[in-house]
């Protein structure tokens, strides 16, 4: 199944995705597919120990079960795990609280062919069925990938906001569903 993106600046097809919810052992593949510096840019700079990933894979299990919409693994079209994409409760206390933020991150390897704008439109229809009204994503300004993406969906720059422990500018980008 090819998805064409309708309002695009490039019109291009995007890849056929799959998402589920995440299990055990995505966790394991997230370690190791997130490991990449380049990945890890925007997320602390360094890869994060297996345990977070295991607590992160059950959480979004959790919000699957409890709100209708999580984290989901990204599955390509050969059904490897490449990376995640979904929506959950911005819990800090500092930033968009108490809004549902989606996001994705995503293999190295993958960048650049589309996959993460197929699998976020897929979280947008989901939490759409899920009942909600909006989303945000939070993103770091120099972030210009994840920028991008946010534009592919429609989203629309609503702050600016300086993070509290990196002290990076960050945007988030909102979306009236």
């Amino acid at each position: 199944m090819i998805t064409r993106l309708k309002g695009c600046p490039v019109n291009r097809a995007l890849p056929a995705v799959r998402l589920r919810v995440p299990t055990d052992e995505d966790a394991v593949t997230w370690h190791r597919v997130f490991a990449h510096p380049d990945v890890m840019e925007f997320h602390g700079g360094r890869p994060a120990e297996l345990s977070v990933y295991e607590e992160l894979t059950a959480r979004q299990r959790r919000h699957d079960a409890e709100l209708g919409f999580c984290l989901w693994s990204i599955l390509d079209e050969n059904g490897q795990v490449i990376g995640f994409t979904g929506a959950q409760p911005w819990e800090r206390e500092w930033g968009p609280t108490g809004e549902i933020e989606i996001g994705w991150r995503l293999a190295r390897e993958h960048w650049g062919k589309g996959y993460v704008t197929a699998a976020a439109l897929q979280t947008l229809d989901r939490v759409r069925a899920a009942g909600l009204t909006d989303v945000v994503a939070l993103v770091k300004a120099g972030n210009s990938r994840s920028i991008a993406v946010t534009r592919r969906l429609g989203m629309r720059l609503a702050e600016t906001l300086t993070t509290p422990v990196s002290k990076v500018e960050a945007h988030v980008y909102r979306l009236d569903l």
